[in-house]
């Protein structure tokens, strides 16, 4: 675990600028006259939204590895095995981070905390849960949606306000997104009326308020300076998230049954492991971010991650698009043109 940490070192000294460390530094910013630090800069965002892009890119791969992979006849189904498994090592490693940088690892604000564990977990389990239901396109299709409830969900439970600018930013790069993913279906004979809005479109909306919900918790916790640390947070929701998980696999039976799936194949232990640590390399830029520049800011380069890996593939490959694409390439990056100006513009006004 010490290469992880050494990867946060590079940038913890302009993270610790963005974010107040202690107490005593939040009581003497809340009394002091003098204008607060500058907001954090591009080179950090540059490290956070890089870290994510090739850390979830291993950590696609090593999930597909584990559910796709034939086990002597049998396949790994026990997604909520996966998880628990998974939000263990990420407390872990929020764990060694708090004592290494000296931060107290608290689960305080213990209501808040508990609410954003639940809402967290619970959008992992819908939206994967609507896979035995819809399609994979679909779903991507339908998370792609994410910022929406991210930005309406911060407004109304999170105390956050943004400007006319941001929702047409949004709205841009959203669009963008969705018209890029969107695979035409062509009806059959065996379609009912009941797909328009069947049992998992009702999950993935459900997921995606869910959504919402945890980052107006996130927002909550940050813009109040309840918690100052990415790392004490993502102990704290790793680990309020494992008891919620811990409940499900007894109440569910599943962790009975990913035990003894583990017992008859060793061989996916080590997967599983990899996978684990593939995460928690994630969650360190994810909880980065959230600090540093917020939720909503998460959720697009989440949103957009898997945009610009499959234009990546298209140009390094030579693969072509259809136009339809084409404009979803144009609309997302208007989008993130249009939010890096009126960011510019924004930060002019307060500087006067």
């Amino acid at each position: 675990m010490a290469e992880p940490h050494s990867g946060v070192a590079v940038n913890i000294k302009e993270f610790d600028d963005a974010v107040p460390s202690s107490p005593r530094e939040m009581s003497s910013k809340a009394s002091s006259p003098e204008p607060p630090k500058n907001p954090p800069g591009f080179g950090l965002w540059a490290v956070c939204a890089g870290g994510i892009f090739v850390c979830y890119f291993f950590y696609g791969l090593l999930q597909e590895k584990i559910t796709k992979r034939d086990y002597d006849g049998e396949h790994f189904h026990y997604f909520g095995y996966l998880v628990f498994i998974q939000c263990i090592i990420n407390a872990l490693f929020a764990y060694a981070a708090c004592a290494k940088y000296g931060v107290p690892a608290e689960l305080d604000p213990m209501g808040l905390m508990s609410v954003c564990s639940f809402t967290y977990v619970g959008a992992m389990l819908t939206s994967n849960s609507s896979l035995a239901y819809v399609s994979y396109p679909a779903q991507v299709l339908a998370k792609s949606c994410k910022p929406i409830p991210v930005l309406v969900f911060s407004l109304l439970l999170g105390g956050k306000s943004y400007g006319l600018s941001k929702f047409f930013t949004v709205g841009l790069i959203v669009s963008g997104v969705t018209v890029f993913m969107y695979k035409e279906h062509h009806p059959t004979s065996g379609d009912s009326a009941e797909s328009v809005l069947g049992f998992g479109q009702i999950l993935l909306l459900a997921s995606l308020l869910m959504d919402g919900v945890t980052a107006a918790m996130q927002e909550r916790l940050r813009t109040n300076n309840l918690v100052t640390s990415p790392y004490r947070m993502m102990f704290a929701v790793n680990l309020f998230s494992a008891l919620y998980l811990c409940f499900f696999l007894l109440v569910t039976g599943e962790g009975w049954e990913g035990t003894q799936f583990v017992r008859r194949h060793p061989s996916v232990i080590v997967h599983i492991l990899f996978f684990s640590v593939a995460s928690a390399l994630g969650q360190n830029f994810i909880f980065m971010t959230i600090m540093a520049f917020g939720p909503l800011t998460l959720s697009l380069v989440t949103t957009t991650r898997k945009f610009f890996t499959i234009l990546a593939s298209v140009l390094l490959f030579s693969n072509s698009l259809l136009w339809r694409q084409w404009i979803g390439v144009l609309l997302v990056f208007s989008g993130l043109a249009f939010d890096i100006v009126f960011s510019k513009k924004g930060k002019k006004v307060q500087k006067k």
